[in-house]
């Protein structure tokens, strides 16, 4: 008998189908943070996934205790995400991004043990953790503010050409700086697999007149590098 007629087949092999479904899973995590336009998109955590799946899979290979590659799957994920955490001003952003990076490896580690349903089961609470508690904490951030102020909260977006994301942000600046406007928050980032950028700010005015807010969208709409500029009041929201 031949030696390639006792190979197993592909999809018959118990890689196969961990690793296929630590791609699809991470493919779905990863929409959702596209859609929303976080700086870990579809790719990152694709690849967090699928990678996570493939060392615990390759550990049960190697020796039947993952113990240790899991912790090495954890702790290298975490020096992952530490990356993703910026200090910006008094703030500090990216917590969700890293967060949401752990919990994909943490997919891709129940896939790459065996664990298909467990897999499935945390990738769904996941998507639904980034999903359905963020009007939950827009409220609970809302119902704060109200208590300490009454000032109105505007998010702007302006999205420029990539090579344009240095003076996008300049200028936004030193637009709402010449204008009665607080800057709360700044974040500017490339749009992934684009080659363009997005700059947001969150504005704090004393006043619900929004007359201020068109004149600032409409001097940063004359820049050749703008391709879309809008604002829209919003309240103080966590990543």
């Amino acid at each position: 008998m031949h030696w390639w007629t006792d190979a197993v087949p592909l999809w018959h092999q118990p890689t196969f189908p961990r690793l296929l479904v630590a791609l699809v899973l991470g493919v779905c995590v990863g929409a959702e943070r596209q859609w929303r336009q976080r700086a870990a998109g579809l790719r990152t955590n694709t690849l967090v996934c699928l990678g996570a799946a493939a060392f615990v899979d390759l550990g049960l290979t190697v020796a039947p205790n993952t113990t240790q590659v899991i912790a090495y799957v954890v702790s290298g994920v975490g020096f992952l995400g530490a990356g993703a955490i910026m200090k910006d001003g008094g703030s500090v952003r990216g917590l969700n991004t890293a967060a949401t990076l752990w919990c994909s490896a943490a997919v891709g580690a129940c896939a790459g043990a065996g664990e298909l349903l467990d897999a499935v089961f945390v990738a769904a609470l996941l998507i639904g953790v980034n999903s359905v508690l963020r009007p939950l904490s827009r409220y609970i951030d809302q119902r704060s503010l109200a208590s300490v102020n009454a000032h109105v909260l505007y998010r702007v977006r302006l999205v420029c050409e990539k090579d344009h994301q240095t003076d996008a942000e300049f200028q936004v600046t030193r637009a709402i700086a010449a204008r009665d406007l607080v800057l709360r928050e700044l974040r500017a980032g490339p749009i992934e697999d684009t080659e363009t950028s997005i700059v947001q700010a969150v504005l704090e005015s004393h006043t619900q007149d929004a007359t201020g807010l068109h004149e600032l969208t409409e001097e940063l709409r004359v820049f050749p590098w703008t391709e879309s500029v809008d604002w829209t009041e919003t309240e103080a929201e966590a990543e």
